[in-house]
């Protein structure tokens, strides 16, 4: 994982219009970076989207989160009453989103449902608890599937912190370099036979950090209008898939 010096320095680098997919006079939708928080780090280290978006629009507010190390898409309101209406949509799950992860092993996803409570220790991890757990579900589905590894289309009814990366660990198929959910790291040497790191050079993993990304939105905007949005996939992410394309 990039350590917080990294991160600050992407943050730094960051510029909010270059990061915009879609903006009407009500919402602002980025394509969020790996690395860079949706609000900022408890010890400030690393600036969040939202403060970048502050300086491009005074009133803006998140309307949800992603993990630090998830990419995609990021929905800003523009107002209060922009975001109290996406917010009423998605405490009525009638938000459809949609997440892509690339998971360790070959799964064989068919609308496939997790119903498993989850609950957030002190320390941000997030367990299974069917006890003290809050009521969790994610829908799963194949989208192609590599030597070793599946592209998994996951669908989160519920909204819980690190839902999908823990429902995935939970069937065995975590995602790619989660560390904390018992992903492993994929190299380069894994995937071709003739593989040769030059010198006493450290390899390097193909992806460094969670590979998991924000792929799609769908809500109504204030005038009732159905507004869906697509975010391409990082470079990493790209990287990675062609990668694992060329061993099918």
């Amino acid at each position: 994982m990039p350590s917080n010096l990294k991160l600050a320095t992407l943050a730094k680098q960051a510029s909010f219009k270059d990061i915009i997919i879609r903006e009407d006079e009500h919402y602002i939708i980025v394509n969020k970076p790996y690395g860079i928080p949706t609000l900022d780090d408890r010890d400030k280290t690393v600036k969040g989207v939202l403060r970048l978006a502050k300086k491009y629009c005074a009133d803006a507010q998140a309307c949800h989160r992603l993990d630090k190390e998830t990419s995609g898409i990021l929905v800003l309101a523009k107002s209060p009453e922009a975001y109290r209406h996406l917010a009423m949509q998605l405490e009525h799950r009638e938000v459809n989103k949609v997440y892509h992860a690339v998971v360790c092993g070959l799964a064989s996803f068919n609308e496939t449902m997790v119903d498993v409570p989850l609950h957030t220790l002190n320390a941000g991890v997030v367990k299974i608890d069917r006890i003290e757990g809050k009521d969790a579900q994610t829908i799963f589905n194949t989208l192609e599937v590599f030597k070793r590894h599946t592209l998994v289309k996951c669908e989160p009814v519920t909204g819980r912190m690190h839902q999908i990366r823990v429902h995935l660990a939970h069937l065995k198929y975590p995602i790619v370099a989660d560390h904390q959910y018992g992903g492993i790291d994929i190299f380069l040497s894994q995937l071709k036979k003739k593989f040769n790191l030059k010198g006493e050079t450290e390899e390097q993993p193909l992806i460094g950090r969670v590979a998991l990304h924000a792929y799609s939105m769908g809500f109504f905007d204030l005038d009732g209008n159905p507004m869906y949005t697509e975010a391409p996939y990082p470079k990493d992410m790209e990287a990675l898939l062609k990668q694992l394309r060329k061993t099918i």
